[in-house]
């Protein structure tokens, strides 16, 4: 449990930092030069180097990590409230804010193991 625990969030951290990536691949059109596409592309990764960095804290300190997955997935929530289903809410903002619950739970479960 102890391993399944510290390493589930951490591996899909880095899943959910990949499968963001590929949103920001729509920059690229046919026939345009990658110098031309490469600011846009940059821009459009902002969310994956805002997973990356937490998931940098949260290898670390995993209930400051916790939050900031959370906050990761509330912050998606209220900048595009009104503008999608329900269903792309629960796709985009469903996953950091199980990570954060994960690392929280590999916290709680490395500190009562240590109390005991």
């Amino acid at each position: 449990m102890k391993r399944f625990l510290y390493w589930t969030p951490r591996v899909l951290a880095v899943l959910f930092a990949a499968f963001i990536s590929l949103f920001a691949l729509d920059v690229f059109e046919p026939g345009a030069p990658f110098l031309q596409a490469a600011p846009a592309l940059l821009v459009h990764l902002l969310p994956v180097y805002l997973i990356l960095a937490a998931l940098i804290i949260a290898w670390r300190w995993e209930r400051l990590g916790a939050l900031l997955f959370a906050g990761l997935a509330l912050l998606y929530i209220a900048v595009f409230l009104g503008e999608f289903d329900w269903r792309a809410y629960a796709a985009i903002a469903g996953p950091p804010m199980l990570i954060g619950a994960l690392f929280l739970l590999d916290d709680l479960y490395r500190r009562t193991r240590q109390a005991a």
